[in-house]
């Protein structure tokens, strides 16, 4: 895929603003893209929309299929007459600037179980009708989806591997029985994917027509607490009673003497190439419908990942273990043809992985904050950045541009400051304009970054398990001055859209 000299913003939309305790597909995010339009950008970067488990991170979600309910908007149910106006909370959030995943997780759930009810009662046949469609052409998945969140639910949320055992092996007999016992709740369940995907699919639709192409994120692995695992067992490296065997990290690096064990349990890529990669193939097919572009994270496990006996504490015991390398991407592109991946190329990368993205013509990203204090072949510096390639000041995994600046010594400052050439007094739009002037052809900047924060506007710490993934903006931050700087920077470095002009 060749990008077009083009860019655009990153932002979750759990982190737009807005009245409830957490970002919507409402009002604001159509606000959001209109911000989008009139600065001249043409892509929003998102992450993982699946439904988070454990610490509320998108990249550990109870499903790679399912959309996450907390991002319903509220209002569009009561403008549906799914809810009345008097159903909807009026306490504001606790902070402008925190997403409240737990009130956010309390109210939506409540509210989703009630406009399900009136649904059923009182929805229009077309509604109905688009639902009945809904639920057969996504069944694939959701089927298996909803009864694994309302079994999770009757088992006081333990993960599968701890439920009885008939269930656990997936018994077809005590499939049935769950089935019908759990009606009312796999009901209310199956509605909230339904208006989920609505308000998703009407939003991208918007966003297409003004100009803005959605850019998603698929993770490599999935959480081994999810209804992938449970539904697809042969495909993961598990032992008798559903337990992982092997599971993925990095290793020991420069960073952590330890490395990194993420826990995600291994694919046995072997049986996955015997049917086909069909699993990935409807994973592509489905987020595709839903995006435009997608992000593969580490993608450098395509063509070999760190693999961790499930034993071990830490992820020094492992070794590298074979990916699909090829033969994965030669099906996707079989079955969809030419796939709009970008890789996420980061971190430890040996030429075996640059080939493979290569050789499938997938852009690499280039962080600019990781570009300075080395040497003048550093890949990230500006003077070695490819034009098919995505240029970031930083990631949703790196401090903001400020929180970086602020960190570095005085060294670190003067060999930036040398780099670039010039007093750096205005950080971090000093590293803005470096990143819409470099050769790349598609240049993402965080939201953090366009507001000027520090730390506190900080999305993940990775490897910390609590307080990630809660930053969120206020309204009020994006001031006209912000909007005024952020068009003109897009315009004087070729990266509108042709025939764009300021509407500030």
């Amino acid at each position: 895929m060749t990008l077009t000299r083009s860019s655009g913003i990153l932002l979750h939309p759990t982190s737009l603003p807005g009245p409830g305790p957490i970002g919507s597909l409402g009002a604001e995010a159509y606000a959001f893209v209109d911000f989008l339009a009139d600065t001249g950008q043409s892509v929003w970067q998102i992450l993982p929309l699946n439904p988070t488990g454990y610490g509320d991170s998108p990249y550990s979600a109870f499903s790679a299929f399912a959309g996450n309910p907390l991002l319903v908007s509220l209002a569009e149910l009561v403008a549906w007459g799914d809810l009345d106006r008097k159903d909807l909370p009026h306490a504001p959030p606790h902070s402008p600037y925190r997403v409240d995943f737990g009130r956010a997780h309390q109210e939506k759930e409540s509210l989703l179980r009630k406009a399900a009810q009136r649904f059923r009662a009182q929805a229009s046949p077309e509604r109905r009708q688009a639902f009945d469609a809904f639920c057969a052409e996504q069944g694939y998945w959701l089927h298996d989806y909803v009864l694994y969140r309302a079994l999770r639910e009757k088992f006081e949320d333990r993960p599968w591997n701890l439920w009885p055992k008939a269930l656990r092996s997936r018994d077809g007999q005590a499939l049935e029985k769950a089935h019908q016992e759990l009606q009312e709740d796999l009901h209310w369940r199956r509605y909230a994917q339904f208006v989920f995907f609505t308000q998703w699919f009407a939003l991208k639709t918007y966003a297409n027509e003004q100009g803005i192409r959605i850019f998603g994120d698929i993770p490599i692995f999935v959480a081994f607490d999810s209804v992938d695992v449970w539904a697809n067992q042969h495909l993961f490296h598990l032992d008798t009673e559903g337990n992982p065997t092997i599971v993925a990290g990095v290793p020991p690096d420069y960073f952590s003497a330890t490395g990194q064990r993420w826990g995600n349990p291994l694919y046995r890529w072997e049986r996955m190439a015997a049917q086909g990669y069909s699993w990935w193939i409807a994973r592509f097919r489905w987020n595709l419908t839903q995006t435009d572009l997608v992000r593969i994270d580490h993608f450098r496990g395509f063509e070999a990942c760190w693999a961790i006996p499930a034993e071990e504490e830490t992820a020094v015991n492992g070794e590298w273990t074979e990916g699909p390398r090829d033969g994965i991407f030669q099906a996707l592109n079989q079955a969809l043809g030419e796939v709009p991946i970008i890789a996420e190329d980061l971190g430890l990368i040996t030429p075996e992985v640059e080939a493979l993205r290569d050789r499938f013509g997938f852009p690499g990203m280039k962080i600019l904050q990781f570009a300075f204090g080395g040497e003048p072949d550093n890949p990230y510096l500006p003077h070695n950045l490819e034009r098919n390639s995505l240029v970031y000041t930083g990631t949703h995994d790196n401090n903001t541009t400020l929180g970086w600046w602020q960190e570095l010594s005085k060294k670190e400052k003067d060999e930036v400051r040398a780099y670039l050439g010039h007093g750096l007094r205005d950080m971090p739009w000093d590293l803005n304009r470096a990143a819409m002037a470099a050769v790349s052809n598609l240049c993402i900047l965080p939201m953090q970054d366009i507001l000027g924060l520090g730390g506190e506007g900080r999305m993940n710490l990775p490897g910390e398990g609590t307080g990630n993934w809660d930053w969120r903006f206020a309204e009020e931050q994006l001031s006209d001055a912000v909007r005024q700087r952020l068009g003109e920077m897009t315009r004087r470095y070729g990266r509108a859209p042709q025939g764009w002009a300021c509407r500030l």
